[in-house]
Order: structure tokens, then sequence, then C-alpha cells
């Protein structure tokens, strides 16, 4: 695969990013694409190993490694090489639905696996995933592919998030007649409402949310199953019905519980509310208008609530703190501080870690860059949480009380006499979520388990039939590409309890 002597004679080269002084004047994507002779290098790299690590996606000392999708990646690195993009195209698409969402904003854990990261840097499997898709779109590649014969069946599809979108995608290129119902007024789950728009411009979900319609997927928003829908309608118009409603219901942090403090907000409800204002923002711009995704422009607009002027503290460590970071950087924010309560990951693998397991190392994000730009240093401060929080007479966040400690024996220690007041107008919590929000599974008579997730017996197909469930709702928490591999997997199972049997 890719060139015999290609990982001997090119480097890694990722795709540029935009200057932190330069991207954070705005809110669009901030990557800069390779050329076409600079891909097809990286992807002349990809070695004849035998054994591609890359697509296992196996668990190794209790983490995932390589693609959960088992993408073909030697071979469609080998036809971008030979310069071959409609056939690099038809080998992604056999795995991927949507390699325009994976390769912006997966973590690669095929790159993680990739045997050439053994002794150097692996190849850029993720970039040349998302040069793929990309250039498919540009030209031309990417029409409508309507089913020849339609089944008669009809399932309804309840979440339109990676898991719903991926299910959708599978059964109607299988035949059947799929609705897809969300209660936001826009599809797209956290794709729309939980990833901030420079790291997935909004067109991406709508340009694919086009597609699928052109094929004949049909969307309806604003249509919340469980208090605007009822389940009996959905159970007894639909031959099958598939939960994909996420894992939504977010963790919170015992000094606010029950209180009613103004500037203190769930991270997910924060970046929601600055992609609405951005998309309505840019929805009602003018010609004339100057650039409607700008930074300044967004800072001028009103209903939504802003960090311009404040003291932030984020809590969570996660890919979500990590993107409240840069959004409240653009918001314009005084200071910004966020807090983990584990400790600092080493900078190198340990001994411990050794390929091909998920390496446990220090990540330096975009969002920790822009921070460190403006500010000077690492917005990140390890072994810490917030133990308290002071309000002004309003009920306004001025403070929080931060203490340092360790988890022992499980259970969280604060160090003696390592308390700190810093000031705080806005506290974001992103600290992870608890499971699905019970109203759906409870509507159509579905239990949750300790995790907050539906009970299945290890299928997607629940207690009821008929009834099947994927993504966070299922699995809890975790990754795009998880949640695409569970829809997928959730369309087969619909499929044979459908037809009797699958081809897919």
């Amino acid at each position: 695969m890719g060139k015999a002597t290609g990982f001997l004679e090119y480097q890694r080269q990722e795709n540029t990013t935009i200057p932190p002084a330069e991207r954070l004047k705005t809110f669009r994507e901030f990557h800069v694409p390779l050329t076409e002779a600079e891909r097809r290098c990286q992807s002349a790299r990809c070695m004849d190993c035998g054994a591609p690590f890359c697509q296992s996606g196996m668990v190794l000392a209790g983490m995932v490694t390589g693609c959960p999708l088992h993408n073909l990646i030697p071979e469609w690195n080998h036809e971008v090489y030979s310069g071959n993009p409609g056939l690099a195209l038809a080998r992604l698409l056999k795995t991927n639905c949507f390699p325009e969402f994976t390769g912006r904003v997966c973590p690669a854990l095929c790159e993680k696996a990739c045997i050439l990261g053994h002794d150097d840097l692996p190849v850029t499997s993720h970039d040349n995933e998302l040069y793929i898709i990309e250039t498919a779109f540009a030209e031309g590649r990417m029409k409508p592919r309507i089913p020849r014969v339609r089944s008669g069946k009809r399932v309804a599809v309840v979440g339109s998030g990676p898991s719903g979108l991926a299910c959708a995608d599978r059964l109607n290129r299988r035949g059947h007649l799929v609705t897809v119902f969300e209660r936001e007024d826009r599809i797209g789950g956290l794709l729309m409402y939980g990833i901030p728009n420079m790291k997935l411009d909004k067109s991406v979900v709508l340009r694919r949310q086009a597609l699928m319609e052109a094929e004949g997927v049909t969307f309806v928003t604003g249509a919340d199953v469980g208090r605007t829908v009822a389940a009996e309608d959905l159970l007894n118009e639909y031959d099958a019905v598939a939960l994909c409603c996420g894992a939504k219901q977010p963790r919170t942090l015992d000094c606010v519980k029950g209180r009613d403090i103004k500037g203190v907000y769930f991270a997910v409800d924060f970046l929601k509310a600055t992609t609405a204002a951005l998309l309505s923002g840019a929805e009602n711009a003018s010609a004339s208008d100057a650039d409607p995704l700008s930074a300044e422009t967004f800072r001028a607009r009103r209903g939504y609530p802003s960090a311009k002027g404040k003291h932030v503290v984020i809590v969570g460590g996660g890919d979500t703190g990590n993107d409240c970071i840069a959004t409240v950087m653009r918001h314009g924010c005084k200071s910004v501080t966020a807090i983990e309560m584990m400790p600092a990951p080493p900078v190198e693998r340990a001994a411990s870690n050794p390929w091909p397991q998920w390496p446990k190392v220090l990540k330096t994000d975009y969002g920790h860059e822009e921070a460190a730009s403006v500010f000077g240093s690492d917005p990140r401060v390890f072994e810490t949480t917030v133990k308290s929080c002071t309000v002004n007479k309003k009920g306004e966040l001025k403070e929080v009380t931060l203490v340092r400690g360790r988890f022992e024996a499980g259970k969280w220690v604060d160090e003696p006499g390592s308390e700190r007041s810093t000031p705080c107008d806005l506290l974001l919590i992103a600290a992870g979520f608890t499971g699905c929000e019970p109203y759906t599974p409870e509507s159509f008579g579905l239990e949750r388990g300790p995790r907050g997730t539906v009970l299945t017996d290890g299928s997607h197909q629940t207690a009821i039939p008929g009834v099947f469930t994927a993504g966070d709702m299922r699995r809890g928490q975790s990754l795009v590409v998880w949640a695409i591999t569970e829809g997928r997997a959730c369309a087969k199972e619909v499929d044979e309890y459908l037809m009797g049997y699958t081809a897919l």
C-alpha cells in the first residue's frame, strides 16, 4: 500500500492552521489543507505493513485503539497516492457514512494505532480522509444515491445526531422509508449545537442534510418525542423505531446543586446558545454587512450568555471543555481558567503505555493554544475542583473557591490548606454526562441502567419489540466515530427485524 519506500522518503506533514491571533477573529474553520501533490506524498507514507492495526478498533488495556468503523485505511491511502480519488472515495464510503464529520472532529484513533507510529510519526490518515470526501464534494462526485426499490417498510429514527443520521442513512439505502424526528430547530444533534462552528462549520451538516433529503430521508424538526410527539403514535404509524437521542443528562457540581446562581451554565447549553446566535446572525445578515461569522460582529449580538469582559472558569478537561475555552476566547473573555480533577498526563508515553495502546499523554488542543497566545500561559489547572461559589446581592456569580486534591480509593480528597479564591463571573460545567434524558425512553416504557443508558441485552433491540436504540443513548457518552458505528450496527438489526434477513 502506498509507495514502498514512501515512509522513508517523506516526513509527516499535517494540514496547517491559521495562527491563533488571526483565527480568534472569526468563528470559521481554521485548518488549511495541503495541495494535491503534498497529500499524495502523505498517502505514500502508508506502509505495506501486512497487519494494519489502524483499522482494528480493538481494546487494549481498557482503551480502544484503531478505527471503530474498521475503515479500509491502507486501501484508500493507496488510491490517493495513485491519483485515483474516485476509487479512494468508494473505499472510504464503504465503511463510513460521514467522513466529512470524522475527518474534522475524530481524535484519530487510527493514527494512534498506525504501525509507522511505533518508531516514527504515523500516517496522516485523519487529514487524508477529509481530503478524500471534500475533494469528492468539490468535484461533484457526492450525488444523491436514490434506492431503486422501496420495501414499503416505515422506520422512525428519533434523534438526528451522528448515530441517528448513520442509522437513517443505512436504512434508507436499504430501501426503507425513514423519517428522522429532531427536537431542536435544526438537525445534527451535537454536530450542530455541541461542537463549535470553528471546529465543524454548520454548512457541512446542512450539506449532508440536503443530500440525505434528496435520497429520500424525511426530517421533522421541533418534534420532541415523549413530549410533543407521543411514543404511542410512532409505534402505531411505523414498523420500527430507533431511539438515538444521545446522552444529554449533564453531570453537575455539588457546590451548585439546588442553587439558582446567575452565571452558571452547563457547557452544552452554553455552546448551543452561542451557535444559535451565530447562525441566526449569519442568516439575517445582508450582503453589505461585515463577515457574519466574525467574532467582532458576533459580540454585538444579544440573546446568548456572553463571556465578554468576564473571568471564566471551566470545569472539565475533555474535548467539550477545550471547545468552551475556544468559544469564550472569541467572546472576548477577560480571563479563562480550565480545571481538571485528574493529574496532568505525561508529555511522552510511559513505559507502561506502549504502542499500539491509546497514548495517555498530554494533549494541547486548539483552545489551549489560543488562550496561551493571549494570556501567556496554558489555562489548565490539574488536580483541582470548585469547592464553593460566592454571589453578590443580585445572585450573580462573582468568585469561586478552588481546592487541590486527588482521588484515593475512588473518592476525592481535598488537600489541606490548598484552597484559593479566584474571580469568576461565568462558570461553565463540562464535567460529562450521566446518561440519556429519561423522558423519551420512559414514554416507550423502557428502563435505564445504572449508567443512565437504555437497557438492552447487548444488542440494539430493547425490551419492546420493534424498538431499537443506538449511540450514546445505549453506549454512554463517547466519540462521533463510535456514534456512527452504533448507528450503522443498529440499522443492520432493524433491517433484519423488518425483512427477516439483512443485506447490510
